[in-house]
């Protein structure tokens, strides 16, 4: 998979999120290359959520 197939699926998952939790912002799911943790630590602090429980959230989207 390429970078543009990459962003292009990463775009589609951040609306779904965004939809399903209304409390996340653009800022909220910035996604850096090698900065994942970061992202999911954000997460965690917004949704009140374990890192497990973020991952299997986006797994399912």
């Amino acid at each position: 998979m390429n970078k543009t197939e990459l962003k292009g699926n990463w775009n589609e998952q951040k609306g779904k999120l965004k939809k399903h939790f209304a409390v996340l912002t653009d800022n909220d799911l910035m996604f850096e290359e090698g900065k994942k943790d970061v992202m999911i630590g954000k997460l965690q602090q917004k949704l009140g959520k374990s890192k497990e429980e973020i991952e299997k959230i986006m797994k399912e989207l």
